[in-house]
């Protein structure tokens, strides 16, 4: 009998997964502002999204509509969300401009870090903020503290 492994093919030892009013629809949004793929989708026989998965960049997220019936609410019911995502990719400023188009509210707009990368930030429709980040600069950690301190 084969042996199953602990942590499945195609998933990283930690997955965020996000409670979404409207799960359907951030599927969409994700595609058009990240590139996103679904990989699957649960629906349920009221025809909320009992659970998805996407990827973006090979990491997954998982995403469910909100059940206020089981206490697991979206950030729009909560009036904001505690978490944010930070997103690698290729061209941080391209990327910013997908999310605006697909519907993001920008938050911050694309500036170098002191830390070594560009980085910005967008609310996507949904509440949830994501920091869109290109590494640039390979910047030790003194080097970061001591930017820090200007």
């Amino acid at each position: 009998m084969p042996q199953v492994k602990p942590i499945p093919d195609g998933y990283h030892s930690i997955q965020p997964y996000l409670h979404i009013r409207g799960a359907a629809a951030a599927i969409e949004f994700y595609k058009k502002a990240f590139g996103a793929t679904e990989r699957m989708r649960m629906p349920a026989p009221d025809g909320r999204l009992q659970h998805a998965e996407i990827e973006i960049g090979g990491s997954c997220i998982m995403l469910a509509d909100e059940y206020p019936e089981k206490q697991i609410y979206s950030p729009q019911h909560l009036g904001g969300s505690a978490v944010s995502i930070m997103l690698y990719v290729e061209n941080c400023d391209a990327t910013y401009q997908q999310a605006l188009v697909a519907g993001a509210k920008s938050l911050r707009e694309p500036a170098d870090q002191h830390y070594g990368d560009r980085m910005s930030g967008i609310e996507d429709p949904f509440g949830f903020q994501w920091w869109i980040s290109t590494h640039i600069k390979d910047i030790s950690l003194e080097e970061m503290q001591a930017q820090q301190e200007k």
